[in-house]
């Protein structure tokens, strides 16, 4: 006698979340973190020159670049961040790991 499909008694799930192996997903951190580094030292450097226009062009630049790549990296693997700063689908997707400071 054969044995039950157990899997097909199962409802479907959404594809499993990208992990740290993901080639992908670690570009598009690593761009995030490349962003968030010069946005720091520009937000350091305009504390001291809140003045210099091609400065605040390039921190405006990039804070929508920043804004771009992290709506995209969430539509993809979920969110960045907990607390309202990231929204999640359905199911609640903050308890997947990795988190992203895990990779």
């Amino acid at each position: 006698m054969d044995e039950p499909n157990v899997q097909a008694d199962r409802p479907e799930k959404e594809p499993a979340r990208p992990g740290a192996g993901d080639e992908a997903y670690r570009k598009q951190l690593e761009e995030l973190q490349k962003i968030d580094f010069v946005l720091v030292e520009l937000t350091l450097y305009l504390d001291t020159h809140p003045t210099d226009m091609q400065a605040i062009q390039q921190y405006n630049q990039l804070a929508q670049r920043r804004r771009q790549v992290c709506q995209d990296f969430e539509m993809r693997y979920g969110p960045l961040m907990a607390f309202g700063h990231s929204f999640s689908r359905f199911p609640w997707q903050w308890p997947e790991t990795p988190w992203p400071w895990q990779v």
